[in-house]
């Protein structure tokens, strides 16, 4: 039976991370795919990684590993630790607040088992029905959006999307070196490097505001820029 690999980055996420991990575990996946649930735990400080541990006590029979690291050091670096943990077929991303839908999942499988794809994006952008909490954060994902598409000849509407589904071969073969929210515009860069057009999606999105925990910060797009620009000229 095949696997799905979901990979949960998670930093100081006590108020969500449980109802996220239920959400997730209460999706049931097309074809009979099995779930592995990676959550790395970026060194929070607060009780995201006791109350992690006592829901994998409790649910007994789910497969959900806890990775700790020993410090914090980024999405980007929990990510590639995750990586380095999972033995699915598949994997995909997921940030461990509630703005995004774990039952997504199966649209994501649909057209990636359907089109034999090695890498899928879910877009907030292609469903009229989503908001944006900031104009900034609207504007500013378009701007990546824009500048990934005139570096790299691909025609995305939602480049800094969480929701990206990859053939977990494939997501490994890829020399990634992020530590921070970098991970996004680094292995967008090295998969239309590849030589692959990256298809999309719509899917559901529900923003949380600042003071509800939203981390990324206008910087984070000077550094997404930056990271494409970087990787349009360097291996």
């Amino acid at each position: 039976m095949r696997t799905l690999s979901i990979i949960i980055p998670a930093y100081n996420e006590e108020k969500t991370i449980i109802p996220l991990l239920q959400k997730v575990i209460d999706v049931k996946l097309i074809n009979d795919i099995r779930k592995e649930i990676v959550i790395v735990n970026d060194c929070s400080q607060d009780k995201t990684e006791q109350l992690v541990t006592g829901y994998i006590h409790s649910c007994a029979g789910n497969n959900i590993i806890l990775v700790n690291q020993e410090k914090n050091q980024g999405k980007g670096a929990a990510i590639r630790k995750g990586l380095s943990t999972i033995t699915g077929d598949y994997v995909i991303i997921q940030d461990a607040d509630m703005e995004y839908e774990p039952e997504d999942y199966n649209i994501l499988l649909e057209v990636f088992l359907k089109e034999n794809l090695k890498v899928l994006y879910g877009s907030r952008f292609l469903n009229p029905k989503n908001r944006h909490s900031y104009q900034s954060f609207y504007w500013g994902g378009r701007l990546v959006t824009w500048f990934t598409n005139l570096l790299y000849a691909q025609h995305l509407t939602d480049e800094p999307t969480c929701y990206k589904f990859f053939e977990t071969t494939f997501l490994k073969s890829i020399p990634l070196q992020c530590n921070g929210f970098e991970f996004c515009p680094e292995v967008t860069a090295k998969v239309a490097k590849s030589g692959i057009k990256i298809r999309e999606v719509a899917i559901n999105y529900y923003p949380r505001s600042i003071e509800e925990g939203k981390k990324i910060k206008w910087t984070d797009g000077l550094e997404a820029l930056w990271t494409l620009l970087k990787y349009r000229f360097v291996d």
